[in-house]
């Protein structure tokens, strides 16, 4: 009689993703159309905001995903072309 694998753990789940990441990571850095690189830099981000919230992960390491996803959300901005919040603080401040 065949014996069914466990399902999968949240743990083993969470590492799938950072290696889904990465190799969205190696996709975004060979791609040029920039509407791509868009999509692929906000799933980047919103797959960080994922791991970061995951408690399978040490403290150190959900601190540098939340880095990371904070990193990849300003590419995507900058793809997408909106302005750093410094910038449009400076404007409301009239200082530019």
């Amino acid at each position: 009689m065949d014996r069914l694998p466990p399902p999968p753990t949240l743990q083993d789940a969470s590492r799938a993703l950072w290696l889904a990441t990465l190799s969205l990571m190696t996709a975004f850095m060979q791609t040029q159309a920039p509407a791509h690189r868009l999509l692929m830099a906000r799933r980047i981000a919103r797959n960080f905001a994922t791991l970061r919230e995951q408690e399978c992960f040490s403290a150190d390491c959900r601190n540098r995903f939340a880095r990371l996803g904070a990193h990849w959300q300003r590419i995507a901005d900058r793809l997408q072309g909106t302005p750093p919040r410094w910038r449009v603080l400076l404007q409301r401040l009239g200082l530019t």
